[in-house]
C-alpha cells in the first residue's frame, strides 16, 4: 500500500518491477484498465505443480537495454480491449511495483509492445485510490 494516498505523477515515469529485477520507463493511461508490459517468446511451465511463465523483455526505451529474461507465477489470462480494439486473451502475472514511495502489487498482462513505443502501461486499475496523474508533466519522481 502507497504511503502517500495521493501521490502526483507524470504521464511517464521510471518505475521498477523488483520481483522481475527490471527498471524501464512506463507510460501511464488513465484510460486503459489494466497495465502491461512488453514480453516475447512467451512460455508456459509449471514448476512445483503451479502454472508459471517465462518470457524476454527488451525494448529501447528500457533503462537496461539488453534483452531480459523473466519468470514469474502464472496468476491467469484475461481477455483484454488492445489499442487498436480487438479482443484479446493476454496471459497475466501479479507482481509488485515500485515508483517513487508508491509501493502495491499490481497485475500485467503480458503482450508484445515492440511497435508502441515504452514497454510498459500502467493502467488505471492500479492506480486507483493512490494516485493523481499530472498529463503535462513527465518523470515527476526522476529522471531515466
Amino acid at each position: 500500500m502507497s504511503h502517500h494516498p495521493h501521490m502526483i505523477i507524470g504521464w511517464k515515469e521510471v518505475v521498477s518491477l523488483p520481483d522481475l529485477k527490471l527498471e524501464l520507463c512506463a507510460k501511464i493511461d488513465t484510460g486503459a484498465r489494466t497495465s502491461a508490459l512488453h514480453a516475447t517468446q512467451i512460455e508456459f511451465f509449471e514448476r512445483e505443480g503451479r502454472p508459471w511463465v517465462r518470457f524476454l523483455t527488451a525494448h529501447e526505451q528500457l533503462v537496461n537495454t539488453t534483452a531480459i529474461s523473466c519468470e514469474a507465477p502464472l496468476y491467469g489470462h484475461r481477455e483484454v480491449k488492445s489499442s487498436n480494439g480487438e479482443q484479446q486473451i493476454r496471459p497475466v502475472i501479479k507482481t509488485h511495483l515500485e515508483m517513487g514511495e508508491f509501493r502495491e502489487s499490481i497485475h500485467l498482462t503480458l503482450v508484445d509492445r515492440s511497435s508502441m513505443k515504452y514497454p510498459m502501461l500502467l493502467g488505471r486499475r492500479a492506480m486507483e485510490r493512490h494516485i493523481w496523474v499530472a498529463p503535462g508533466a513527465a518523470y515527476l519522481l526522476g529522471q531515466p
